[in-house]
């Protein structure tokens, strides 16, 4: 076995160490990987909920009432499937924003129509108030 005792010239200096001592890094790492872990809190699978308490005497909701607007390839606007034309939108639109209840206005665009004829059946709908207001059957753009 050979062991290394001093440096090759014989001046006595030692050599100089180029290695980087890891050892006190390692240590820090851990300290802090240790305190991470004791401080994260215990996650629990669970979603607390304050749900409201059933009521027997309360009367059961109501079915929304709907409107379906179908807009034909041409610009041709239907009103629960009675054809209209552009400008008896408007009326119809503020005697269902008025109702105490408004219902909800589903807008059935076909697939080939211009987009000018459903930006302005939204936009009629966004001036006079309705609220409830979406867009249905856009999967066949998909």
């Amino acid at each position: 076995m050979g062991m290394n005792v001093g440096s090759g010239s014989g001046d006595g200096e030692p050599e100089v160490m180029l290695d980087v001592n890891t050892t006190p890094l390692i240590d820090v790492m851990l300290v802090l990987l240790v305190m991470l872990i004791i401080t994260i809190p215990i996650q629990l699978h669970a979603v607390n909920l304050d749900m409201p308490v059933p009521n027997p005497n309360s009367t059961p909701p109501q079915e929304p009432k709907i409107v379906e607007i179908f807009i034909d390839f041409d610009g041709t606007l239907f009103w629960n499937g009675e054809q209209m034309d552009k400008a008896a939108l408007e009326p119809r639109m503020e005697a269902a924003s008025k109702d105490a209840d408004q219902p909800e206005v589903h807008i059935k665009p076909h697939k080939l129509v211009d987009y000018g004829h459903v930006a302005h059946v939204m936009a009629t709908a966004q001036r006079i108030g309705l609220k409830k207001l979406g867009m249905v059957g856009n999967e066949q753009y998909l």
